[in-house]
């Protein structure tokens, strides 16, 4: 049976099939379960519209089944997925020429005190809102700071020199609180 044989009744009795590295490639679903929530804050940092989020989501979700089976264990599988999503994204946004206004609608649990609720939502929008408006490459790095990569994995995500990596985080941090203090 042929590598693409292979991979179909692979996909079809739900078995890992094995890297060129000898590392497992993980089913799809599995990684949609595990870093699903960080696939979304990514296509958001993109992408604000709720439906072009959506469109976004699933161009990356196809773009990992179709690059999973390449991975080699060469980086971690979260700086992985990281760097499809946003190589996918960028190509999206290269497609549409348009960046959207809001981010990630997920809401704080509201706990007893709406106020404080409100409060909490109004801070996520203004940090959400100034990401969106820094430079892409500040943006990336930003957005992976924020999922808690190290500049070693926002590096190897983004294909770029941990120096790099930390001149954009610095300049972009700069921003940020320039930006935030303005609004505040």
């Amino acid at each position: 049976m042929d590598e693409a044989a292979n991979a179909v009744a692979s996909e079809r009795d739900g078995t890992a099939a094995q890297a060129h590295g000898g590392a497992a490639v993980p089913d799809l679903d599995s990684v949609l379960r595990e870093h699903g929530p960080m696939l979304d804050r990514i296509a958001g940092s993109y992408q604000s519209e709720p439906g072009r989020r959506e469109d976004l989501l699933q161009e990356i979700s196809l773009a990992l089944w179709r690059a999973l089976p390449g991975w080699r264990g060469e980086a971690s599988l979260r700086t992985f997925i990281a760097r499809v999503a946003h190589n996918r994204a960028i190509d999206y946004l290269a497609r549409h020429r348009r960046v959207e206004d809001s981010l990630d609608e997920t809401h704080p649990d509201p706990g007893d005190d709406p106020l404080r609720h409100a409060e909490a939502q109004q801070r996520r929008r203004n940090l959400l809102d100034a990401v969106r408006q820094l430079p892409l490459g500040q943006r990336q790095v930003v957005v992976l700071a924020l999922e808690g990569f190290s500049l070693r994995e926002t590096g190897a995500a983004l294909g770029l020199e941990e120096n790099t990596v930390a001149q954009r985080l610095s300049r972009a941090r700069r921003q940020l609180r320039d930006s935030l203090g303005a609004s505040a």
